[in-house]
């Protein structure tokens, strides 16, 4: 059975979906919500949130890592499987291997246990403003992202990239010919600045998604490393890596 759903404010803003099993805590975040101009629809297990998603326009989820029957995580993965909805995730200090797992699976930004619901809020409006503020699709040479669909055609070719890899080569696309140190990444993609292992995270999954553009022809040197500076996608593809490419 489904949990109890609530519906406030009117619908002139964007709407939240807050998935938590705690009614204090939907309640709390419900009202700084509020105060930032969302609506929000409250669930309080994952199969009314899913209920709601395929029901509702949402324009974020806020989700509790630790819920019975469906976890936050595996409702994350779900989600993402259909949705392109940013995801906010709620959980303790000590659950870093889940930050990092939700992330993995598709989360956009985490908030730890204890939080000031303000900064919830602010965290939420910068969420949905990013998604309205992103423009439909990017070309680099024979690359093309549409972010609108979550797609990525190579020379003629879709690639099927997961999540997190496919906002991180829009990532840099968007600002090819800029220089993007691995802290740069793991603040815009992965909604963080202090994850344990940051570095170590950006380096695997830079190495993973360059080895997928580089198993399709014509798909090296979209990515390079400038050592000691970050990564780079070029303005040109003719332009000669610095630093290596590694």
């Amino acid at each position: 059975m489904t949990g109890p759903v609530e519906a406030r404010a009117d619908r002139s803003g964007p709407t939240a979906l807050v998935v938590d099993d705690e009614p204090q805590m939907t309640v709390i975040i419900e009202f700084a919500l509020q105060t930032q101009g969302f609506s929000v629809l409250v669930a309080h297990d994952g199969a009314t949130a899913l209920h709601l998603l395929r029901t509702r326009p949402i324009d974020l989820v806020v989700l509790d890592v630790l819920m019975p029957t469906m976890d936050g995580l595996s409702l994350c993965q779900r989600i993402r499987a259909r949705s392109e909805v940013p995801i906010m995730l709620l959980t303790a200090l000590s659950q870093q291997d889940d930050v990092i797992a939700g992330l993995e699976h598709g989360a956009d930004d985490y908030v730890t246990k204890p939080f000031h619901p303000r900064e919830v809020a602010l965290r939420a409006q910068a969420l949905v403003r990013r998604r309205r503020d992103t423009g439909s699709a990017i070309r680099v040479g024979k690359l093309v992202i549409d972010l609108t669909n979550r797609t990525v055609v190579l020379a003629g070719r879709q690639l099927n990239l997961p999540y997190t890899e496919f906002k991180l080569l829009a990532h840099l696309a968007a600002r090819r010919g800029t220089p993007q140190s691995w802290r740069d990444l793991l603040r815009e993609v992965w909604g963080t600045t202090d994850l344990i292992g940051g570095r170590d995270v950006v380096k695997s999954t830079v190495y993973r998604l360059r080895s997928r553009l580089a198993a399709t022809p014509d798909g090296a040197g979209y990515i390079r490393t400038l050592r000691g500076v970050g990564y780079l996608m070029p303005d040109s593809l003719g332009d000669a890596p610095e630093g290596g490419s590694r």
